[in-house]
């Protein structure tokens, strides 16, 4: 798959950027897709291409663009550290309202036909639970969501299908905040959660443990 960035207007001023993919018959239902605290880099433009590659017209927003526009950022320590840096810095409800702009933009492509999901990993995958609860995305995926437990107020306004996956040994989404989720969803049959034995953050990252590859294909198709 061979993306594209393109503008889109943030509705109180300004525009941003987003990557956006097509899958090879030209056309297909979305993704949102939103990014970890390294932003919209060659890993994320990577599953962005690899969903394309399942059928879906994908867009990863730069969220962290009244940040800094155009952060891409690695893995070594000193990277996470700056993307760390950034997270603190962040302002998550502004980002909602940024996504909302982006998902206007995905539902007005004429590639994109039929309903859109959202999709995020660790900083994305809280993005997409509040996404699900403030936008009128179809359905969404949330991978290993840092922070979900804080939101919970939110979990009735979710509407349509969503699917938590988490990792056993994940310290930012530990047990205790795990447990919390499934008890707010536990009398909705259409709102999954997943465990992964032995997984740790990040598990289905391209950055990841090989040991722990072989939980993301069953992830994936979950997902999909």
């Amino acid at each position: 798959m061979a993306g594209q960035w393109i503008d889109v207007a943030a509705a109180d001023g300004g525009s941003f950027k987003g990557y956006l993919t097509i899958p090879a018959s030209g056309s297909g239902p979305g993704i949102l897709l939103l990014q970890e605290i390294f932003g919209v880099n060659a890993s994320m433009r990577e599953v962005a291409d690899y969903y394309a590659e399942e059928g879906y017209v994908v867009l990863a927003p730069d969220l962290f663009w009244r940040l800094e526009p155009g952060i891409e950022l690695g893995y070594s320590e000193a990277e996470f550290n700056k993307a760390f840096g950034y997270y603190q810095r962040f302002d998550a409800n502004q980002s909602i309202k940024d996504a909302a702009d982006a998902l206007k933009v995905l539902r007005a492509r004429p590639e994109c036909v039929g309903k859109v999901g959202a999709l995020g990993f660790c900083l994305g995958g809280k993005l997409a639970y509040l996404t699900a609860a403030r936008t009128d995305v179809d359905c969404a995926v949330s991978y290993y969501g840092v922070g979900i437990e804080a939101d919970l107020a939110e979990a009735a306004a979710i509407k349509g299908p969503m699917v938590f996956h988490f990792a056993e040994l994940d310290r930012f989404a530990p047990a205790e905040a795990r447990e919390q989720i499934k008890a707010a969803f536990a009398k909705r049959p259409d709102i999954e959660c997943y465990l992964y034995p032995g997984c740790d953050h990040a598990f289905a990252a391209t950055s990841s443990s090989p040991r722990w590859r072989g939980s993301t294909p069953q992830a994936h198709t979950t997902t999909i």
